[in-house]
């Protein structure tokens, strides 16, 4: 019998989910690796463009019930379920920790078109509940696995902001990356859910980027006011 060629050989839907974050989320965004990786103490120093920041996150994902508790709601597997428990416990410490980082930044920075900016990201958190609620076996999960694996590079922007203001950093009680791979990988033994999880955790992937792409024209905008 012939051997598969490694280059051949099936990508599992875990490999592809890593690699799905790592190229389209936030830490690969352009406003976000200069952020994070090239100049990440000159991001947190602009506390114009950080309070930016954390306002439209909290705007995205300061909401109760949000993502992962949606989610939760829609996924009954036996495989996730110390997965989901752990992930709504502890991203529910993470919108305690934003909004502590929130009101220290101190108020939304006035830039021009804010009315539709707030259109916009009202019509972003109504994109995500829905996919949160999807019906699609794989979807839900998809989009919550792929919102933790993501917050990974939002809570580096978050922690260097939060030390700059005088707040503690306080410890994630997420799933690392690991946990959440090794579920996926558990699920699909039971069902068929590879482009299921793909489709949700794209599109919330696709969400993070507008907001990223969106805070990026403001500061610009911002700069240009300023001559």
């Amino acid at each position: 019998m012939d051997m598969q060629s490694p280059s051949l050989m099936p990508t599992s839907t875990a490999n592809l989910l890593e690699g799905l974050v790592a190229l389209e989320g936030t830490a690969g965004h352009d406003y976000c690796v200069s952020s994070i990786v090239r100049s990440p103490n000159g991001f947190v120093r602009n506390n114009t463009d950080f309070a930016d920041t954390v306002h439209h996150l909290s705007l995205l994902h300061g909401h109760v019930p949000g993502v992962i508790d949606h989610a939760a709601t829609r996924i009954a597997d036996n495989a996730a379920r110390g997965w989901l428990l752990k992930a709504v416990d502890g991203f529910s410490r993470e919108r305690l920790y934003l909004n502590t980082i929130v009101v220290a930044a101190g108020p939304l920075p006035s830039t021009a078109g804010q009315d539709q900016v707030t259109t916009i990201v009202a019509q972003q958190c109504r994109a995500l509940d829905m996919l949160a609620q999807s019906d699609r076996r794989g979807c839900a999960i998809g989009a919550a696995m792929a919102l933790v694996m993501d917050w990974v590079a939002i809570r580096k922007l978050l922690d260097g902001g939060a030390a700059r203001l005088g707040i503690d950093p306080r410890e994630s009680q997420l799933p690392d990356w690991t946990e959440t791979l090794d579920v996926l990988t558990a699920l699909e033994v039971e069902h068929n859910i590879g482009r299921a999880v793909q489709f949700g955790a794209g599109q919330l992937l696709g969400q993070h980027r507008g907001v990223w792409d969106l805070l990026q024209a403001r500061a610009q905008v911002r700069r240009a006011a300023l001559g």
